[in-house]
């Protein structure tokens, strides 16, 4: 995942039950790793997808007064207006795109990829569909918010930097309403923007009442529902 540093191991994969013909790439949030992450997708796996949860490198966080800790970027603070490690996003942001490259290479075109991912990952996410030239399946944002935002246009403007592969990409966004870390407002507001960049009906936005910064199993249904949308299976599997 994080082309050459060697303190990611390597991704927890969720094999297909049958032959793999899409693919879940699915990034943790901070200091967490992939682990729960395959354990919650083996509970809702769908037969011919295979599930891909990559461990972020160990990096000193500024959040965190710069203790070490998984981080697929560094983080200053959680306001609107705190400033963003633009090279670490960009960085981190090559890695997943290389990591989908590899996917093709063993087979399961782009187009047959979702991305997904929880809080700060779920924002890597976000950030990658809207910057690759890789056409995606979808995307699962959950409890999380869009970095760089002012790095895309404006309402009005042409559309420059979004990647035109994935303008109507499908988006699911899930957020608990009662989250004290990534507030609810960040939620709602990045689903506004992310309407004024892709087709605004392809996206989703969920709200779970009482759910704090985490996941629950009525989200967990919805995410199921959601992948089997955007990767049917091919009748000729």
């Amino acid at each position: 995942m994080c082309g050459n540093n060697m303190s990611a191991p390597l991704p927890t994969i969720v094999p297909a039950a049958r032959k793999a013909t899409a693919a879940v790439i699915f990034l943790h949030g901070l200091g967490d790793t992939g682990h729960g992450w395959a354990e919650a997708f083996a509970g809702i796996r769908i037969p011919h997808v295979k599930y891909i949860c990559p461990h972020a490198p160990t990096m000193p966080v500024s959040l965190n007064m710069r203790m070490s800790m998984p981080s697929w970027f560094d983080i200053y603070g959680l306001s609107p207006d705190a400033n963003e490690d633009e090279a670490g996003i960009k960085r981190a942001s090559e890695n997943l795109k290389a990591l989908i490259d590899q996917e093709v290479k063993n087979g399961i075109p782009s187009h047959r990829i979702l991305l997904g991912g929880f809080s700060q990952g779920g924002a890597l996410s976000l950030y990658t569909a809207l910057t690759t030239q890789q056409k995606l399946a979808g995307v699962v944002a959950l409890s999380c918010w869009l970095p760089l935002r002012k790095s895309f246009p404006q309402v009005g403007q042409k559309p420059a930097v979004v990647g035109s592969a994935n303008k109507d990409v499908h988006v699911l966004q899930c957020h608990g309403d009662a989250d004290p870390l990534v507030p609810f407002m960040f939620g709602t507001q990045t689903s506004e923007k992310l309407k004024t960049l892709i087709n605004p009906s392809n996206v989703t936005f969920k709200s779970y009442r009482g759910l704090p910064h985490s996941a629950c199993p009525e989200e967990m249904i919805d995410i199921k529902r959601f992948i089997e949308k955007q990767l049917p299976a091919i009748h000729d599997e």
